[in-house]
């Protein structure tokens, strides 16, 4: 029988290895959700920093808590943590199962589906013990503690959590007790040396001949006139005697041509004087 868990709500647990799986719906936009775990004391505090199962130390030093991986199905992706509850530490009371975002800026309100499920990891293919559909609060988290695992008497249970931290990854581990040196930058890579460039030997040029001394110069080949024939006058057109280059054309339509020497002394000026009009 699943059980559809609310806020807040525990089932007990029968099974000793059980794998709880994030599952989303990818979109537009929408970020990618990672699984992690934190393995609390009864101080509510990590032991120290190997008590954090994440992306970058996906596996607990006991062996008993480790990440599965991001993984595409059908309809969406997850990511899963397993545990193998018979084996935890003593001094371990509490594993959080815990759910940020890549990019870590991203808030959870762009993430669709997002829905919690335990499985039985001895029983391959059967249904989930119980599911959480989580929603957040605000919408503004970009990391949730999305349930809980821990133990009650000789057992274990589950209990939905669904509460959010709007500084990521870093805020919630922070809260429980990780040392995070967000100053800390990976030294950069020294820069490659550049590799040498083999010197090529090029051959000696070999030494231009000298120059030979000029020869005399060949004479000139004598310019002979060449004896061409003039062509023959052409007669006059029409039978007209062709016009002298000196001589005076005749005056046009018979009127004789003007003089002209000036001035006439035939020709004077009028008197000066007013000159009145209309009287």
């Amino acid at each position: 029988m699943t059980h559809a868990m609310l806020k807040g709500a525990n089932v007990p647990l029968e099974a000793t290895a059980v794998r709880a799986v994030l599952h989303w719906s990818p979109g537009q936009g929408a970020p990618t959700v990672e699984a992690s775990a934190l393995l609390l004391a009864a101080d509510g505090r990590v032991r120290s920093d190997e008590d954090f199962v994440f992306y970058n130390q996906p596996r607990h030093p006991s062996g008993t808590v480790w990440r599965l991986g991001q993984k595409r199905v059908a309809d969406g992706m997850t990511d899963t943590v397993q545990a193998d509850l018979s084996a935890v530490p003593a001094e371990i009371t509490r594993i959080l199962v815990t759910a940020s975002t890549d990019p870590g800026t991203t808030p959870f309100e762009t993430v669709r589906s997002l829905r919690l499920s335990l499985y039985d990891s001895a029983a391959e293919g059967a249904e989930p013990i119980a599911y959480f559909d989580i929603k957040p609060e605000t919408g503004a988290e970009t990391a949730l503690i999305c349930g809980e695992l821990y133990r009650r008497g000789d057992g274990w249970r589950l209990r939905a959590v669904g509460e959010g931290y709007s500084d990521g990854l870093v805020g919630l581990a922070t809260d429980f007790g990780i040392a995070v040196d967000e100053s800390a930058e990976p030294d950069a890579a020294p820069a490659a040396e550049p590799e040498p460039v083999p010197a090529v030997s090029t051959p000696a040029a070999e030494p231009a001949p000298p120059l030979a001394a000029p020869g005399p110069m060949p004479e000139a080949a004598p310019v002979v006139a060449a004896a061409f024939p003039l062509p023959p006058q052409q007669p006059p057109a029409y039978g007209y005697p062709p016009a002298a280059a000196t001589q005076q054309q005749p005056p046009a339509y018979g009127y004789p041509q003007p003089v002209s020497a000036w001035p006439d002394p035939a020709f004077k000026l009028p008197p000066q004087g007013p000159q009145f009009i209309g009287q």
